[in-house]
Formats: C-alpha cells, sequence, structure tokens
C-alpha cells in the first residue's frame, strides 16, 4: 500500500514511518521542512497522489486556545479536503485518551476539533486515542524548569511507549476504518511526577519537582480523567523497560544527548 504520514518528521510520525516500511509499505512523508505545508495546503495534492491511506501524526505549536485550534482545524481541513481528492480510502487520527473529559486544556481542544472534522468528512476514517507518552512526563518538568526547579502536576496517567503507539497506528491503516478505535495505554498506571524525578535520574539530570495543580495542568485532570476506558487495547512496552533504555542512551558512550521529545 502506498500511506502518507503527515507529522513525518515528529517523533510518532518517523516512528511510524519506520513500522510502515519495515513492514514493506510504500511511505510519503509529509511534512513542512519536506515542502508539504499543512496549514496552506501547499504541496498536498502532489504528496496523496495514488496514496491508499493517509495517518496524522501532527502536533501544533504552543498557542493559546483559539489559535491551537484554528491551526488543527485548517491543517486537518486541508488534508481531508486534499484526501477526497486524490481518492484516500482511509484516513488515520492519531488523537487522546480523554480528549473529551479536559475542557481547559487548548491542545486537547485541538484535538476534540480534529477528530470532529474527521468524523464528520469525506473520508473513510479511524480514530485512535492513545495515553501521554513515556517520556511526556520529563518533557512537562521541563517546560517548567527554571533554576534547577519545576513544578509539575501530579496527574495519574498510563504512558506507552512511542514505538507501541507507531505500530499500532501502522497495524490499523492497512486494515479498514473502523470508526472511534479502543482507547490505546501502556500496561500500567504510573504519577507523572514519580516519572519526571525517574526519567530525570536516568538521564543524569538533577531538578527539584514541586508538585502543584497551579502550573501547566489543573485539577480538572485529576483522579482517572486520563487513563483509559474499559476495553482499553494494552500494549506491552513498560514504563520501567523504556527508562531501562533511557538511561542506556544516556551513558557518555550512548548514542543519544536528549532524546527528542515525543507528546500526546
Amino acid at each position: 500500500m502506498r500511506i502518507a504520514v503527515a507529522g513525518a518528521t515528529g517523533n510518532i510520525g518517523a516512528l511510524t514511518v519506520a513500522a510502515l516500511e519495515r513492514d514493506g509499505q510504500d511511505v510519503v512523508r509529509i511534512s513542512r521542512s519536506l515542502g508539504v505545508d499543512l496549514s496552506t495546503g501547499d504541496g498536498l495534492d502532489r504528496a496523496l497522489a495514488r496514496v491508499d491511506a493517509v495517518i496524522d501524526a501532527t502536533s501544533a505549536p504552543a498557542t493559546g486556545h483559539a489559535e491551537t485550534v484554528a491551526y488543527f482545524g485548517t491543517a486537518t481541513r486541508n488534508l481531508l479536503a486534499a484526501g477526497e481528492r486524490a481518492g484516500v480510502r482511509h484516513h488515520v487520527l492519531l488523537s487522546i485518551v480523554g480528549v473529551d473529559r479536559v475542557e481547559g486544556n487548548a491542545h486537547y481542544a485541538g484535538k476534540r476539533e480534529q477528530e470532529r472534522l474527521v468524523a464528520a468528512g469525506p473520508l473513510p476514517w479511524t480514530i485512535v486515542p492513545a495515553t501521554q507518552f513515556h517520556d511526556f512526563a520529563a518533557m512537562v518538568a521541563g517546560w517548567t524548569e527554571r533554576d534547577g526547579v519545576a513544578t509539575i502536576a501530579p496527574l495519574l496517567v498510563q504512558p506507552i511507549a512511542p514505538q507501541d503507539v507507531a505500530d499500532v497506528l501502522a497495524e490499523i491503516a492497512v486494515g479498514e476504518p473502523q470508526g472511534r478505535y479502543a482507547d490505546v495505554a501502556g500496561p500500567e498506571p504510573q504519577d507523572l511526577v514519580d516519572m519526571a524525578r525517574r526519567t530525570n535520574d536516568a538521564r543524569g539530570h538533577t531538578v527539584k519537582l514541586v508538585p502543584t495543580w497551579s502550573a501547566i495542568f489543573d485539577s480538572s485532570m485529576a483522579g482517572t480523567v486520563l487513563l483509559p476506558c474499559e476495553g482499553a487495547r494494552i500494549t506491552p512496552t513498560t514504563f520501567d523497560e523504556w527508562l531501562a533504555g533511557q538511561r542506556q542512551d544516556h551513558t557518555p558512550n550512548g548514542s543519544l544527548a536528549e532524546p527528542r521529545p515525543a507528546s500526546n
């Protein structure tokens, strides 16, 4: 099959491209850096020529509520319209578990707009809601870190390995459209503060973490809001297994100075 991946140079997008190519698929990479701009539609018709399926693994710049919704909305409309012109048979959207249970977060609002447009759009579709990624905790702490101190909300999450997300997307894209797919999650719940502490320790990064609901995330995301619903698809990679790879990658002879962050 010929499958296009939007957001192909991002962490999940790049892993999805690799998973598809591993399985022998013909992959088209869609990214602004590769000459295809979802915001304007430039290059989309050329990129989607003869494409059977599209995987949308795009994210958005960190901006305000209205700007984020507008960005996701414009990009999704352009992608769907170009897909219809090209005769795409399956549109796969990566979304977030709990997206309908969090009102105040700009990114979640943008993802809800994506979901709305895909579900009402012209192409057969599958929406894949995934939990937060394993490296999400350290990334969130990094957003607020100042002078060796970072604030972070004590969220309860059930994190998933980015590679497992990519494998699921690659599997679904080659199949028939399924509408809203089951929640996709890692094997066990974790506390975000503890995840950030352990990730930073594994990477050799010293930072004091201050748990609070008064920073990026508020108490509307507390409790089980971000956990998968009953009947979720549970992927195999545990947080401990992913963390072991972080320790290896950040030894003096390791290949990575700092892994590219993935977020959801």
